[in-house]
Parts: structure tokens; C-alpha cells; sequence
């Protein structure tokens, strides 16, 4: 058997399992999965143009492989900050790539207690303080996030700038895009609101404690 022939017995084999990749990519319904299809696809599709010369989709996938490899990675390092949050200093850092930036002025009101809530933010620099609670927020705290998880999708306070800063916001979509394309994503996402939820709570009974006026003892006869 010749040299063509073996190209193109090759090529037909490549293409076969290249298909099956292919379909099975799109049966994906998360990302990970999805993005090891495709570099496998990838992978199988430069080998199979090697031999035959087929330079157009050598290319093509040439360019596909790294980005599918990087996104790969991406969402691998998400979860794993993710998680490295929860065990650690409940810090949302890893958020940051995904959000925008907002410049906030003193006495401005970033949102509003039981208005709609689309969206929570990041503080980066300035001072913020939830009005009702009084509690002021710190540099590298997130805020916002619990009206994604109330069920009437509503702010339980409002937050006020009082001090000129920046803040970075995501929305609930890209939150909810990022929890669809990685379950495991979600699952870490929930467990970190729960914990920050906690220690809110403990926050505000060491306040309450704080405010509290000792008792005085009953004078005695």
C-alpha cells in the first residue's frame, strides 16, 4: 500500500473519531467537559491534516487548540480560587476579572433597600457603610450578593458611599453564565455566601453584645 493510500486511510480515521468528538462536544452541557472535547477534536484534526496536507483546517485548529486550552485553564483556576476562598479568608478576589469598574462619589447611594437587585459589587478603594445595619464595609469586601440568593431577588439594605472610591460590579447574569458553564462553580459560590452570611450575623451580634448596658443587680434589702 502506498504512501497515499495510508494518508488516506488515515485521514478517514481521523475524521471518523474527529466526528465522534465533535458530537460529543455538543452534547456537553457543562464547560470542562466541553472544552476537553474540544481539544481532544482539536488534537485529532491536526493529526489527521498532517498527512493529507489539508492546511486550512491544520490551521484552524492550530488557533482553536491554545484558546481551548487556556479556557480550559481559566475555568479550572476559578474553581479552585473558589474553593481556595471558602476554607480560607472568604475573599471574592477571583470575581475581579469579570467585572467592571465604578467610580462612586461621598454620599452617593450605589442601591437602595427592597429595590430590585441585579447585580454586587467589589470595593476597591473609599468607604461604604450598609445604612440600616450601620456596619461599614472594609477594602476587598463584596456586597450585593445575597439578593441573587433571595428568592425575591430584592436588597435587604441600602449602601452608601461615604467616602470617594471605586467599586468593580458583575451582574447576576454573568454570575448565573458562570455557574452554568461549571456546576462546581456554583456549589463553591453558595457555600462562600453562607459562610460571609454567618459572618455577617456574628458581626452583628458582637454589636448588639457591645450596646447592650450591663445589668444592674437588684440592690438587696
Amino acid at each position: 500500500m502506498d504512501t497515499s493510500h495510508l494518508a488516506e486511510h488515515a485521514g478517514a480515521a481521523g475524521s471518523f473519531f474527529a466526528s465522534i468528538f465533535v458530537v460529543a462536544t455538543l452534547s456537553m452541557r457543562t464547560m470542562i467537559p466541553l472544552r476537553v472535547f474540544a481539544i481532544l477534536t482539536n488534537i485529532v484534526l491536526i493529526a489527521t491534516a498532517i498527512p493529507i496536507h489539508n492546511y486550512p483546517t491544520l490551521v484552524l485548529h492550530s488557533v482553536l487548540l491554545p484558546l481551548n486550552v487556556y479556557r480550559l485553564h481559566q475555568m479550572l483556576q476559578l474553581v479552585r480560587d473558589v474553593k481556595k476562598s471558602v476554607s480560607s479568608d472568604l475573599s471574592m478576589e477571583w470575581l475581579k476579572p469579570f467585572m467592571t469598574e465604578r467610580k462612586c462619589r461621598a454620599d452617593e447611594v450605589l442601591f437602595y433597600k427592597d429595590e430590585k437587585a441585579d447585580s454586587m459589587y467589589y470595593i476597591v478603594s473609599g468607604r461604604y457603610r450598609l445604612v440600616e445595619s450601620g456596619i461599614e464595609l472594609p477594602v476587598g469586601a463584596i456586597v450585593g450578593e445575597f439578593g441573587m440568593l433571595s428568592p425575591s431577588n430584592v436588597r435587604t439594605q441600602t449602601l452608601e458611599c461615604i467616602e470617594d472610591g471605586l467599586v468593580l460590579s458583575v451582574s447576576y447574569d454573568q454570575v448565573e453564565q458562570l455557574y452554568v458553564q461549571n456546576p462546581a462553580f456554583g456549589f463553591y459560590l453558595l457555600k462562600l455566601a453562607s459562610a460571609r452570611l454567618f459572618e455577617n450575623i456574628g458581626k452583628l451580634e458582637e454589636r448588639l453584645a457591645q450596646q447592650t448596658p450591663p445589668t444592674v443587680a437588684a440592690e438587696t434589702a
